[in-house]
């Protein structure tokens, strides 16, 4: 019956002094308990598996806000409850590098795990790349559905390049789909205001920046690299 989580707490019960003194309601609330909770943990490793994190421990009871990078802390604490992804909205991440942009946003994106929505992480400049190849050999279809249909998609590492006319045109059409149907994070070392010039084509980058910002949450790092100020 793939009942695996009760079968382990039965064996435990068993095994237990006390256990003769439980009454059939309390044995079986505490096997529907523990099967309850092996499936819970189940799911949420299927997640995080199709989540592909970069950095799949990254934790929000972690997070380190003594770190002279300008976090937000009660930004960072109100996102962290997942109310702005079942809102649809998106956040942008910026700062120069080292500062944890990528780690903040496995965070955030381990605790939607967590709490029960789909999410797929992709390094932007990777995925231009995975999207050119199939166009070429009949993935698209497949690799877009997968892309549009997640709650929280993390496009890390925006810019600095320009981006080509095929680029272009594929992140518009990722971002018109998910407008009002799923969230985004976005990470970057360029500010949101040079991120117009790097899309590199008025008419799109109004188009694809007016979806990508109006709702969105920001937090602007700033300071000194924590990878080397840890080494």
């Amino acid at each position: 019956l793939k009942l695996d989580g009760m079968a382990d707490a039965f064996a435990e019960l068993q095994a237990q002094d006390g256990a003769a003194d439980l009454g059939h309601a309390e044995w079986l609330g505490l096997l529907i308990d523990r099967e309850d909770a092996n499936r819970s943990t189940k799911r949420f490793q299927s997640r995080m598996r199709a989540a592909r994190l970069r950095n799949g421990g990254a934790a929000i009871e972690d997070v380190d806000y003594r770190a002279p990078r300008q976090l937000d802390r009660d930004l960072f604490r109100r996102l962290a409850d997942g109310t702005w992804i079942e809102k649809r909205q998106n956040l942008l991440i910026t700062g120069p590098c080292g500062v944890g942009k990528t780690w903040l946003a496995c965070a955030l994106g381990q605790k939607a795990c967590r709490d029960g929505q789909t999410v797929l992480y992709h390094r932007l400049p990777r995925l231009f790349a995975e999207l050119e190849l199939a166009h070429g050999d009949g993935r698209f279809p497949r690799l877009f559905r997968q892309l549009v249909r997640t709650d929280l998609l993390i496009l890390d590492d925006w810019g600095p390049d320009r981006l080509a006319a095929q680029q272009r045109r594929d992140l518009m059409e990722i971002v018109e789909d998910r407008h009002g149907a799923g969230s985004i994070i976005v990470t970057s070392q360029l500010p949101v205001d040079a991120w117009h010039a790097v899309i590199d084509e008025p008419t799109l980058a109004d188009a694809i920046l007016d979806r990508l910002v109006h709702n969105a949450h920001r937090l602007a790092l700033d300071g000194p690299s924590m990878r080397k100020t840890r080494a």
